[in-house]
């Protein structure tokens, strides 16, 4: 008889108040990757105009339980209201984007003539059971990213959601449910790090979408070295360089690359960790921004009138924001503006500005939570070189009126997404979105996810009889 356990999670912003209770069976991760593999074959035999029919049944529940959803967000990780009804818009907004001909057409076959009577085809095919296991600070938006292309793929999918996070996870299988998802397709399995271990190692599983930490994504890449026909696609976290030049429009640059250092609390891979300042502006653009990072309210996600941050979605969470910020301070940087946890219950944090020499890649590392470091740079060139001086590279941003700086960022920071004049911090869902170095493996999400979701299969089809004997070679008479 298999062993359960339970998973609790508590709102972060009042920790003594249990969310939700779900149930976890060891049986779990085995009887859903057999349940997706029994469903495979009648799911893939479908047209992906069927398919896209049933996201459409999907977005539309989404849509109509979109408060649901977002209640559920904010109550589980702490995000702010307004922030998790944006998120649980992106469901409906993931299928739109998704159905466009232009995303369906990246793996939609084709065929041309090789000769007269010979024609060259390539078709693409699902690979099969898609493990997808979700983070905690997006819990509906970015898992779902990863299984609408893989449906309409023609894959089924097992998800894991964080155990930070579980009750959103059951409540979007519940929707999926709801939405006529036929049953085997979509799967959730509950767990902690050993049932997600052993999803992405499970022998009868084709491909892991996984969106998490370096760390974690690491194990998953060492457990997969003996399977290079598994499809294993990482979108990591990323310590993001925002570079302002003496040209910017220092109030767009304040503005943005606070909101981006600040928002979801710090808890976003796409967060503004670095910001790299031309030395003739310096003075007056961190002036401003520790200002204006000292505006931000904090509160319950909840709360009114409603605050600019939630809290972080765990102590353990809230303790590495102010090791890291501790760590700082003993190799000599200089704390602009202190983050602390004020008084009473909940795992908040305000914002944190820190001042370093220089940025170096051996110091450099994540830290998920509102604490940023400002260095200064003599020029672009400069900038470039430190804002490069990590093992990351999902996002950067430039902050300049000048084409040619523009030009000169583009060419030499090495990052999945590059912003001008806007953050770091956010993404088009039309466009792909992912990180090189430890930021992800070369298999960027957003607009491009569904090129990990169908292989290419190549097919040379002739119609004559006259085939070719070569020197050496015999033909028989008798057939």
């Amino acid at each position: 008889m298999s062993m359960t356990q339970d998973i609790v999670s508590f709102d972060p912003a009042r920790p003594s108040v249990e969310v939700s209770r779900v149930r976890v069976d060891a049986g779990a991760v085995d009887a859903a990757v057999r349940a997706a593999r029994a469903a495979f074959p009648a799911w893939s035999a479908r047209s992906m105009d069927e398919h896209a029919v049933l996201l459409e049944a999907w977005s539309a529940t989404c849509a109509r339980h979109a408060e649901r959803i977002a209640v559920a967000i904010m109550r589980e990780t702490g995000k702010v209201l307004a922030e998790a009804r944006q998120e649980a818009a992106l469901l409906s907004d993931k299928v739109t984007v998704t159905l466009e001909e232009r995303v369906r057409a990246r793996v939609t076959g084709y065929e041309f003539p090789a000769n007269a009577t010979r024609t060259n085809r390539c078709s693409y095919r699902p690979f099969g059971v898609m493990a997808v296991i979700g983070p905690f600070n997006f819990p509906a938006h970015l898992p779902n990213g990863h299984w609408v292309p893989a449906l309409l793929a023609g894959n089924t999918v097992v998800f894991k959601p964080s155990e930070k996070a579980p009750g959103v996870g059951a409540l979007l299988a519940e929707l999926m449910a709801e939405a006529g998802m036929p049953a085997g397709v979509f799967n959730l399995v509950q767990g902690r790090g050993d049932a997600a271990a052993a999803l992405v190692e499970h022998a009868d599983v084709d491909g892991v979408l996984f969106t998490g930490s370096w760390p974690v994504g690491r194990r998953i890449m060492e457990r997969n070295l003996d399977r290079p026909g598994r499809m294993v696609a990482l979108e990591m976290g990323g310590s993001n360089p925002a570079i302002v030049m003496d040209d910017a429009d220092l109030r767009q640059a304040v503005i943005e690359c606070v909101r981006c250092a600040f928002i979801t609390t710090g808890q976003r891979c796409t967060c503004t960790r670095r910001v790299v300042v031309h030395r003739a502006v310096a003075e007056r653009f961190i002036a401003a921004f520790v200002e204006c990072a000292r505006t931000l309210t904090v509160g319950a996600g909840d709360a009114e009138p409603a605050p600019f941050m939630g809290p972080l979605v765990s102590r353990e969470a809230r303790d590495a924001a102010l090791a890291f910020q501790a760590e700082c301070v003993a190799r000599g940087e200089h704390v602009l503006l202190e983050s602390c946890a004020p008084a009473g219950d909940g795992w908040f944090l305000t914002p944190g500005v820190v001042r370093a020499v220089r940025f170096e890649r051996a110091t450099d590392r994540e830290v998920f939570g509102p604490v940023v470091r400002i260095a200064v740079a003599e020029d672009l060139q400069d900038a470039i070189v430190q804002a490069n001086a990590t093992e990351f590279g999902l996002a950067a941003s430039i902050f300049t009126r000048s084409e040619a700086n523009v030009a000169a960022a583009m060419a030499g920071l090495r990052a999945g997404c590059i912003n001008v004049n806007c953050g770091t911090a956010g993404a088009s869902g039309k466009l792909p979105f992912g990180g090189l170095g430890r930021s992800g493996n070369l298999r960027p999400a957003g607009a491009a996810m569904i090129d990990v979701c169908a292989y290419p299969v190549a097919t040379m089809a002739e119609q004559g009889s006259a085939a070719t004997v070569a020197p050496g070679m015999t033909a028989p008479n008798a057939v």
